[in-house]
């Protein structure tokens, strides 16, 4: 059933959105996990290293934290899947580093790029908001078989630089950024929790339940829901005097 929504911008969550969830879990963690260390080791003392490892010591409330507990914490935080901004940061760092040696390639499904491209081309602004660092969605949207999609993209957002995914004060931060209407912005995602926060901020939302996604069974009726992103109609002329 296709969904259709008065919208003249659209923010994308990445993973199990307009990408598979195990390419993430499957390719980038263990890629991470086995640089970590040297990372760690080698960069300790560069600025955005530095500043993700005080973040790391003030989570475990252990300001001494070495290195080696660092990369413990890391590893711990990535076996439980946590949304920890200075685990997304370093992982961010090594991700850029691996995207432009040719060692990761970022993945999307099918339905996904032939509908960002029309929409941009439509004129809809798009947007992205994950919970990986804002350096790791540039560099996935960057390094991508379909070619760099950055051009499609008029900003990126994090949990550094919006907020939590599941705090509609997030939401409404990212709307002062962009400065479309609430009511304009359409927020698409596989998780409810984040549909809800969104729709608390004024938000229109669309719930993406791929059945091969961990999330993408769940019973979300509160939110209109697509299998794919070609079940997504975008009415941009209607969106255009909306407030």
């Amino acid at each position: 059933m296709t969904q259709r929504f008065r919208a003249t911008a659209v923010v994308l969550d990445i993973e199990g959105t307009t990408s598979a969830t195990r390419h993430v879990t499957d390719v980038l963690y263990p890629y991470s996990r086995r640089r970590f260390a040297r990372l760690l080791t080698e960069r300790w003392d560069e600025p955005e290293v530095r500043a993700a490892v005080e973040q790391v010591r003030e989570l475990l409330d252990e300001p001494e934290a070495d290195a080696r507990r660092v990369e413990r914490a890391l590893g711990a935080w990535l076996d439980e899947d946590r949304k920890v901004t200075p685990l997304k940061s370093l992982q961010g760092i090594i991700w850029a580093e691996g995207f432009a040696r040719g060692d990761l390639t970022a993945h999307f499904y099918p339905d996904v790029v032939p509908v960002l491209r029309r929409w941009h081309a439509r004129g809809a602004r798009l947007y992205v908001y994950s919970s990986g660092s804002v350096s790791a969605q540039r560099s996935w949207f960057g390094h991508t078989p379909q070619g760099d999609l950055r051009p499609l993209v008029s900003g990126f957002f994090d949990t550094r630089t919006a907020g939590p995914k599941t705090a509609s004060a997030s939401y409404r931060a990212i709307t002062a950024a962009t400065g479309v209407p609430p009511a304009a912005t359409l927020f698409l995602s596989d998780r409810a929790s984040e549909l809800d926060a969104a729709r608390e901020a004024g938000w229109l939302t669309g719930a993406l339940t791929r059945p091969e996604e961990p999330h993408g069974a769940s019973d979300r009726t509160a939110h209109p829901a697509a299998r794919s992103f070609t079940d997504i109609d975008l009415d941009l002329e209607l969106a255009e005097g909306t407030v």
